[in-house]
């Protein structure tokens, strides 16, 4: 069997894209934009972080910060464009909002640094996370010491 062997067989890949959700993308194209290049009439539907372990940790504690549910980060199988694109799109409409992890896909890995992951949140549960900040982890001894070994 040709292919790149994602999945056992072309059955459940044909199920998957069955099942698969559907984006509800208003116009033609979606912009990406690095966030220092933003002004004031840009409104980022998602953020997408290309992240080293210790800053991905700090990303999805504060994620989980005002969660009760355990699996308010998800990491589901995909492309790496549907791990940064496809799923949190689908999340910024949700009632709970969930932020991704991804880039887990081997046909993109060649493509970013070795230790680096992706981490994607829609930018309505990224404000709440911004909001946080200085109540959380992140003004303890413990992120101190992570936050040290990141510079």
């Amino acid at each position: 069997m040709k292919g790149e062997r994602y999945k056992r067989t072309p059955e459940i890949v044909r199920e998957i894209m069955k099942n698969q959700k559907k984006l509800n993308i208003p116009g033609k194209y979606i912009v990406f934009k690095r966030w220092d290049k933003l002004d004031e009439s840009d409104t980022p539907e998602v953020v997408i972080f290309f992240a080293i372990p210790d800053v991905l940790s700090g990303l999805f504690t504060l994620a989980n910060y005002d969660q009760i549910d355990p699996n308010s980060t998800i990491a589901p199988f995909g492309a790496g464009c549907g791990s940064i694109v496809h799923y949190p799109y689908l999340e910024k409409d949700s009632e709970q909002p969930k932020a991704v992890i991804g880039m887990f896909d081997v046909s993109a890995r060649p493509c970013v640094p070795e230790s680096v992951l992706t981490f994607s949140v829609p930018m309505v549960k990224f404000s709440k996370m911004t909001s946080y900040m200085d109540e959380s982890f992140l003004i303890t001894d413990s992120w101190k010491k992570v936050r040290e070994r990141i510079n």
